[in-house]
């Protein structure tokens, strides 16, 4: 996943810290729950660097918080608009977009899927018999995975027709740290 456009996308909601970017990002991407806190810090710092995010004052408890800048806001809205699909199907990235994207309210997910059907459209395929077997066993695996990833878009879009969004959490962590900045 482009950890970096879900936790631009998480922060258009407004201002958090770390871990609890990292808990909005399990919450609405489940599959990701292996996501470490350190990944998160390390990707606020770089998009800090790049002058997507800004340090938005503090939590009571001292926590840095992270807010958008004007480019990580126009940043955001483009990955939330257009399927990720570039030569090849990443089935990550599109399960963190579509998923993300869901979760937040006001966000464009009926123009997100339509971009994913236009990007997932069927092709002719071109079968040459004159191909190594393996090539064209190849083939048909990635028209069996094009197919897979049609119909996975099709019940994303029944299941999440009704509102599946919601606002950042106000639930604290049980534990959490300072970030360091350089």
């Amino acid at each position: 996943m482009a950890v970096k456009h879900g936790l631009l996308a998480i922060l258009t909601l407004g201002p958090a810290y770390g871990l609890q970017l990292r808990d909005e990002l399990v919450a609405r991407a489940p599959h990701r729950n292996g996501i470490n806190v350190g990944q998160v810090y390390g990707t606020l710092e770089r998009l800090r660097k790049a002058g997507l995010v800004v340090e938005a004052g503090t939590t009571l408890d001292g926590l840095q918080r992270y807010g958008l800048t004007s480019s990580g806001r126009t940043a955001a809205a483009e990955w939330m608009r257009a399927s990720a699909q570039g030569a090849s199907l990443d089935w990550s990235e599109m399960l963190d977009q579509v998923l993300v994207v869901s979760s937040i309210p006001d966000a464009p997910i009926d123009q997100l899927i339509r971009s994913y059907r236009a990007a997932l459209a069927p092709a002719s395929p071109e079968r040459a018999e004159s191909q190594p077997r393996q090539r064209q066993v190849a083939d048909s695996a990635t028209l069996l995975l094009l197919d897979a990833a049609r119909q996975w878009i099709d019940e994303a879009a029944r299941s999440l027709s009704t509102s599946a969004a919601f606002e950042l959490s106000n639930e604290r962590p049980r534990r959490g740290r300072r970030a360091t900045l350089s």
